[in-house]
This record gives C-alpha cells, structure tokens and sequence, in this order.
C-alpha cells in the first residue's frame, strides 16, 4: 500500500529528473559559448553597436520634424481661425450694413407715402372747390304791391327784429283803421285838432312814428312797410302784440 505524499511536496519521478538534467546541459552550454570569445561573438557586438548608434541618431531627426509639423498645423489652425473670424465680421457688417440701408429705404417710403397722401387730399380739396360753384347769394325776395305784400314784407322785418305779431292781427287792424288806403289822414280826431293827425295803414301820429321807427325801413310814414312796422313795434311794447290791439290805440 502506497504511502501518501505530504501536502506542500511534489513527488519526481524518473522521467521528471531526466528533462531536468537535460536543461541544466543546455544552459551550461550557452553560457560557456557566450563566455567564449569569436567571430561571431565580435561581429554580433559590432552590429549591435551599430544599430545602437543608429538609433542614437534617428530620434533626434524624428523629434524636430514632429514640432515642425505641429507648429505648421498650429500656424495653420490659427490662420484659419483667423480668416474665419475676419469673415464673420465682415458678414456681420455687411448685415449690418443692408439691415440700415432697408430701414432707410423703409423711413423713406413711409415718407414718401405720406407725402404722396397729403398732396391727394390737397388735390382732392381743391378739385373739390374748384367743382363746387359758391353759393349764389339769396335773390332778393320779391313783394308784391299790395296790402297783401305789404303785410308780408314788414312780418318779414318784424321777425329780423323780434318784434311779435300775425298776419291776421295786422290784417284786422290795418282794415277798421285805414280801409287798406297807405295814403289815409285823420284830420277829424283829438290828434288832427292838436296838429298831429293820424296817418297811413295803421293810423300812426308822426311822434310815435319817429320814436318806434324801425331801422330798414323808410322814414317816410305813408311807406306802407315802415308805418306797419312802427305801428306794430308801438303796440308790442304797450300791449304785447298788435294781435291784441281791438279798437283805437
């Protein structure tokens, strides 16, 4: 019955002690050959000598033109940074620019729109005027001679001057004083026997004729017109209106 091996211990066998011897040869052989000065042992240190110096001398060559391109690119990446830079700031003045030149262009034409609407409305104005005949005065108005004209054209007076009174007031007092003559004289009552007769449409003495004379009107008291105006200016102060005039006043 085997015995076990103990733990932390390898067990050689035969062939194991074999390669081992083997190897060992093998080492002792190159080291003697390596010790053992030649031909080949010269040439192999000559050669590497050479490749020695070699490199010595090709790193420092591979060095400068690494920092020759690098500062070439760098020169180059600054260069374009900077004509890009010079193109941006042209661009942005030459927006700039074209932004000012259409404002201007815009204020321009805003201007020139308003100019352009007044001189219109000018135009239009004047055309307008020009079209327009001015307005002929009022024909003087037209009376007929007669009572009925007479009464009407000193209505007309009356109501310029705020005097009040009707046609059928005026009417009926004209017919019980005078029959409608213009040119009738009291030379019979209390006023013919004092010297101062009644005259005219309305029977009006010359006194009261001067002082309720109306102005426009003819001072000449057998004027048909002025002597009802006057009469009806008197009784307006004295009674109101000739409307409420019924007998002698």
């Amino acid at each position: 019955m085997p015995k076990h091996a103990n733990p932390g211990f390898t067990r050689f066998t035969r062939t194991h002690k074999l390669s081992a011897a083997g190897v060992a040869a093998a080492g002792a052989a190159a080291l003697v050959f390596s010790l053992v000065p030649g031909a080949d042992a010269e040439q192999g240190a000559s050669s590497s000598q050479a490749s020695a110096a070699e490199n010595i001398n090709i790193k420092p060559v591979a060095f400068s033109e690494v920092a020759t391109a690098v500062k070439s690119q760098q020169a180059t990446v600054a260069k374009q940074a900077s004509e890009t830079a010079a193109q941006a700031k042209a661009e942005a003045a030459a927006a700039k620019k074209a932004a000012a030149v259409k404002a201007a262009k815009a204020r321009a034409a805003a201007a020139a729109k308003v100019k352009a609407e007044k001189a219109r409305k000018a135009k239009l104005a004047a055309s307008r005027s020009a079209a327009r005949p001015a307005a002929p005065k009022p024909a003087k108005k037209i009376y007929a001679n007669n009572l009925d004209g007479w009464i009407r054209e000193s209505l007309d007076v009356m109501a310029k001057k705020g005097i009040p009174g009707s046609y059928n007031g005026i009417y009926r007092n004209i017919i019980r004083e005078s029959s409608g003559n213009p040119m009738a004289i009291n030379l019979w009552d209390i006023n013919a026997q004092n010297g101062i007769p009644s005259k005219g449409l309305l029977q009006v003495i010359d006194p009261t004729f001067k002082t309720w004379h109306v102005e426009g009107t003819s001072w000449n008291i057998y004027d048909p017109v002025a002597n009802i105006t006057a009469a009806c200016n008197y009784a307006a102060d004295k009674y109101g209106s000739m409307d409420n005039v019924n007998s002698a006043y």
